[in-house]
């Protein structure tokens, strides 16, 4: 999900992005129960040189903190409950389950997108699921979080890949119309369905008949 975050009421998967009227720019998002950060003008140079790397463990607080941020931006702050750890030991171990793309501006932070691999048995093919997209308030208007998509999806690309996929929060108009402005669609034939926590515990401890 996605925008800018000086002013940005976050255009929320959970903000009120209509009262913010934000426009539909490159800003940033988040999915299943992520944000999107509503776009305005940015303080910073735009001289400034937007630079993308990978998300190494060193970076471990600074994307936590980024994940804690965009969940207070969205009201959904409460819905997190992972830890600098839990992403070191899932995201930098010996099998990672996702990766992270960093962005910065003149040696700061400037946002990130955190995503990992999928693949379509339809398609024969694999591809990329974004879960979190993130700009920092100081840098919206630089087209960041559309940077860090096209970025991924470039990769995705050079590794056989051929689609990506993110899910927008159902009244975060905002998002949405930022995502259909770069091309990322909305799949009308198909409805996410998710099973959490203890619900999802108990369902996977039920014993086998």
């Amino acid at each position: 999900m996605f925008f800018d975050f000086a002013n940005f009421q976050r255009c929320r998967i959970g903000g009120n992005a209509k009262a913010a009227n934000l426009p539909p720019c490159g800003g940033d998002v988040r999915q299943d129960r992520g944000g999107c950060l509503g776009a305005a003008l940015s303080m910073s140079n735009p001289s400034q040189a937007v630079t993308l790397r990978p998300g190494t463990i060193d970076d471990v607080e600074t994307i936590h903190a980024a994940l804690l941020r965009l969940g207070t931006d969205i009201g959904a702050h409460q819905e997190i409950t992972s830890t600098p750890e839990d992403l070191r030991r899932y995201g930098f171990g010996a099998k990672p389950a996702f990766s992270t793309l960093i962005a910065e501006i003149d040696g700061e932070f400037a946002g990130l997108c955190l995503y990992f691999p999928i693949f379509s048995t339809w398609m024969g093919r694999p591809g990329v699921y974004v879960q979190d997209l993130y700009v920092d308030d100081r840098f919206r208007g630089r087209r960041i979080g559309e940077k860090l998509l096209r970025r991924v999806a470039k990769e995705c690309r050079a590794a056989g890949g051929g689609y990506l996929r993110l899910s927008v929060d159902t009244d975060n108009e905002t998002a949405k119309a930022f995502y259909e402005r770069l091309g990322i669609g909305r799949s009308s034939y198909e409805q996410v369905q998710k099973i959490v926590g203890d619900a999802f515990f108990a369902f996977a401890d039920t014993p086998e008949e």
